[in-house]
Parts: structure tokens; sequence; C-alpha cells
């Protein structure tokens, strides 16, 4: 069986997906099992794969879709390797990714997960180092030391320094937590590196750019917002947290989401669902005079409260987070 099982869960991304693939094939580590579980790609991802003629690659292929989790899940499940990655069907491996990140898990037995940095990249293939150094600093990764991280729930919850396409695991320590919950479109990434740490596992950083994530433009409209949203509030609040510190972070949060969800709900004369998030918000965080303007706007006539809602858009500024987000 192989070391390694590399993981690539892939929808509709027939110009991308090679370079992926590729960047496992030219890895200087060969003891490595590739495995491309497909949502229902209605593309030429199918014909794609028949080109390629190396045993180590399984190709799973689901003929409707199944949501991203559970088509990710289907690939850890299909897995052998000892240790595991999974990584974005339009994101790439260094050459030296496994080898470096192989030889932490194998000298260092207490480790469960190794993570790195990655670069920034454009549609063209490019790195870019500049915003390549603000996203590192920005996830307080830039002077962050080599070695096992003592805090781990507040760095992968409060600072979310690893990034999971750069971080290889141990496919045990993923067993024992039943891997990537199901149904969840988004954050499921965050909510696995958390279960993680409160299973008491043990995470390594190793300060090196080996991986290359795919920064895309694009907008991001009332749909996509309201389920990540929704998945991001289902992931905060599926935890409490014995700690104080960390327990008032993840309310603050919460409520930030349930307030931002109602108002989107509201934007889109969804007044009912409006109206309960940001009553949610307000028994999570307290009234505030956000989800009060709320409240008000969802008794004015649509078009004009979808004029109000553009305005504002327009003169706020997103912050980094959901620029990346609305990037990628």
């Amino acid at each position: 069986m192989p070391k390694v099982s590399v993981c690539i869960p892939t929808y509709n991304r027939q110009d991308l997906l090679p370079l992926a693939m590729d960047s496992v094939i030219c890895q200087t580590y060969p003891d490595w099992e590739l495995i491309i579980c497909d949502d229902g790609s209605t593309d030429q991802t199918p014909d794609i794969l028949a080109q390629y003629k190396d045993d180590r690659i399984r190709y799973i292929r689901h003929p409707q879709n199944i949501g991203k989790s559970n088509n990710m899940r289907s690939g850890f499940d299909a897995a052998t390797g000892d240790y595991f990655i999974k990584f974005d069907d339009d994101d790439r491996l260094t050459p030296e990714f496994l080898a470096k990140t192989v030889a932490i898990l194998e000298n260092n037995p207490q480790v469960d997960f190794v993570g790195t940095d990655h670069w920034l990249i454009n549609i063209y293939n490019e790195r870019d180092k500049e915003a390549t150094t603000l996203n590192s600093r920005y996830w307080g990764r830039e002077n962050r030391p080599e070695g096992i991280i003592d805090n781990l729930l507040e760095v992968v919850f409060v600072k979310q320094v690893f990034q999971i396409g750069a971080t290889l695991f141990r496919r045990q320590a993923l067993i024992d937590i039943n891997y990537m919950r199901p149904n969840l479109q988004n954050c499921e990434d965050n909510d696995l590196l958390v279960r993680l740490a409160l299973d008491q596992k043990t995470g390594y950083y190793l300060p090196e750019y080996l991986m290359e994530y795919r920064v895309h433009g694009g907008q991001e409209g009332n749909d996509r917002a309201i389920r990540y949203l929704e998945d991001k509030a289902s992931y905060l609040d599926y935890f409490n947290f014995d700690s104080e510190k960390l327990e008032n972070i993840r309310k603050s949060r919460l409520g930030a989401v349930q307030l931002n969800l109602g108002l989107r709900f509201i934007e889109t004369g969804q007044d009912e669902k409006g109206r309960h998030y940001l009553n949610a918000a307000q028994n999570t965080i307290g009234t505030t005079k956000k989800s009060q303007l709320g409240l008000i706007l969802s008794y004015l006539p649509l078009k004009l409260r979808q004029w109000l809602f553009k305005t504002a858009r327009n003169i706020q500024s997103p912050d980094y987070s959901q620029q990346m987000r609305q990037a990628k």
C-alpha cells in the first residue's frame, strides 16, 4: 500500500484539475496514491481522467452532486495510506511538499499533522509575492517558528494559522474524529481542525511555502453569501468551549454571523428568516444598532430596502477574509 493518500475533490474544473494532478505526479516523494473524487461534474472531467494511465491514480465519480463535504468524505473513505492530504482542484503542491512533510511525521511519531505556509497564485499560475506576504501576515504565519504548536485550539480557532490544503495528516488521527462532518459545504476545514484540537491531537508548523493557493477574481452574490453564512453559523454553533476566552470569541463570531445572515435574508425579501436570525443575534451578542436597523428595514418595500443595502455595500469595503472568500 502507498504511504501517502492524496485526495483532490473536483467539480467542473476541467481546465485547472490537470494542473493540480500534475503537481502530485511531479512530487520528489514517489510513494503515493492520488484519489480524484468527482462531485458529478458535467464538463469533460471524465475524459481528462481517462487520459491518465498511472496506476497510482484512482477516479471516484458520483453520478450527481452529493455536496462538498460528502464528496471529500468519499475520497477519504477510499484512502489506504498512513498519511493523508486533501487539496482543492484549482491549487497545487510544490514538488517537495510530500518529501518534507512526510519526513516530519516519520521523525516525530507524536505529531498528528504538519502544516506549511503557501504561495498565492493567480489564474495565470503566477506567484504573487506581495499578496503572499500579506496573506501570511494576516493569518499569523509570517513569524511563526517551526515546531509543535503548544496552544493548538487557539491557533486553529482564533488565529486560523493552518490551511488544510497545505497540511499532511496521519490518517488515523482523521479516523479518530470521523474526518469531515457530512453536509457542510463551507467551513468544513475550520470545523475539522477545531475537532482535532479538541481531541488532543498534536500539530506541527513548517514555515516554508510548499503549496500554491489559487485566487480567482469574482463577486459574491446573496445566494452564495447566504449558503456560506448558514454553514458558518452551523460550524460555530456546534462547539461549546471550556475556555471562557475562547467561548466569548465563539459567541461573538456566531452573533456577527447571525446578524449578517439576517440582513442578507431581509435584503432578499425572506423576512421571516431574516427576523429569526436578527433576533438570534440579539440573544447571542445583545441588541445592536445594526440589528435594530435590519428589523426596521424588513418592513420597508423590497425595492427600497434593496437599494439601501446596495448603497451601503458600495460604501463599505470588505475585510481581508471576505475578499479572499469572494476571490476563491
